[in-house]
This record gives structure tokens, C-alpha cells and sequence, in this order.
């Protein structure tokens, strides 16, 4: 019998998005991502699975469980968030001249989302979320008091199945066997972490 001891989480850390430049059909192109944009203003992260769990009976009795996931929503909580780049997740209209016109039918672009949780005792665990919309956001505003109050916002991101699999996530865990040696947050997030392979060549670069 083994005993282990779990690293428990501490804090969540950075947060990383690239925009998607889409391909000629305007479907999403995995291989084409703008430079990765970071921002040191999450307050916390809520995530929500959107599934249902199947099981199949046979003979009386339960035969087996399927777990099927279609979206995972993640409720990012901030301090601030860069507004040109909040604008174009919400597909808004930006005029030359700085005017933006909101609201209306809009189609909302495609990007990655990252983000990171550190660990107690110096492990991490970096998640990549290669197909996000932003689906709302809050912009609630309150007077000033004498003393300084935050005034946060949320911003709903829902992440996307990516591949025939139904997957929506990519990730290493520092606690979990195999994770690469040297591999540090600024090369897991130079780029989006869409297959196997892209790891493996941020890995080679960082070697």
C-alpha cells in the first residue's frame, strides 16, 4: 500500500490569450494564433463542466459510465482587463477613429485562454484552453468612498471541444509523471498548447 500526499493549491497565477486567425473558411486554424498576450490581474477562476453522464445497464445492473463534456465555462474574475483586447472578444465594432459601437448580432472571434495555478511547496500545473468565446462579462461601477474599495469584474469565457475526441483542455501538472524537465510557464504559454507535438517542440526549444 502506497501513502501520497497531494500538493494542495495555493494561488492562481497569470492569465494568457491569443487571438485565432481563422482559415479561408473562417473555421478555426490551430496553426495560426497571434503572440500570446499575459496579464497579472485574476482575483479567481470558477469552472464549470457542461455534460451529461450516460450509463449503460445490462444483465440488472450498471454496466458502464460515459462522461461526456461539450463546453467548460470559466468565470475569470479581475481587477481590470485590457479593453481593446476585451472589445475584440466581444466582436465589437473599433473605427479607425477609436469609436466602438457594441451591442447587436455580433460574431465573436475564436482564441486560447491559459492560465496557472501554483501549487503549495513550489508545484504548478499550466492549462491550455486552445478554443474559448467570451460569452459575458459584467461592467459594474460604484461611487468612491473615502476609504478604497475594489470594483472587479467577471468575464465568462467558455472553451470548446478542439478535436474529434471532444477535448477542451491541454495541461501538465509539475506532481505528475513526465512532466518535462526545464519546461517553465514562459515557454509552456509562448504559444498554445494544441497537441502533443507542440509540446514537445517548446520542450526542445527550452532544452
Amino acid at each position: 500500500m502506497k501513502t501520497k500526499r497531494p500538493m494542495m493549491k495555493e494561488t492562481v497565477g497569470s492569465q494568457y490569450y491569443a487571438f485565432n486567425t481563422p482559415d479561408e473558411d473562417g473555421n478555426v486554424d490551430y496553426t495560426n494564433y497571434e503572440d500570446t498576450i499575459k496579464t497579472d490581474v485574476v482575483k479567481q477562476i470558477g469552472t464549470t463542466e457542461n455534460g451529461e453522464t450516460t450509463t449503460v445497464r445490462a444483465s440488472g445492473k450498471d454496466y458502464a459510465s460515459f462522461n461526456q463534456v461539450s463546453s467548460t465555462d470559466l468565470e475569470v474574475e479581475v481587477v481590470a482587463f485590457p479593453q481593446e483586447d476585451l472589445a475584440r472578444m466581444r466582436g465589437e465594432n473599433i473605427a479607425t477613429n477609436g469609436l466602438v459601437s457594441s451591442g447587436g448580432t455580433k460574431e465573436r472571434p475564436y482564441f486560447a485562454y491559459g492560465k496557472v495555478v501554483k501549487l503549495v511547496g513550489g508545484g504548478v500545473r499550466f492549462d491550455w484552453y486552445p478554443k474559448c468565446q467570451v460569452i459575458e462579462n459584467t461592467d459594474d461601477i460604484a461611487t468612491s468612498e473615502d476609504s478604497f474599495s475594489e470594483q472587479n469584474d467577471t468575464v465568462t469565457i467558455r472553451a470548446y471541444a478542439f478535436n474529434e475526441k471532444g477535448e477542451n483542455k491541454n495541461y501538465v501538472d509539475s506532481s505528475i509523471t513526465g512532466f518535462p524537465e526545464g519546461l517553465t510557464e514562459e515557454k509552456f504559454f509562448s504559444k498554445p498548447i494544441v497537441t502533443s507535438d507542440d509540446l514537445d517542440a517548446v520542450v526542445a526549444e527550452s532544452a
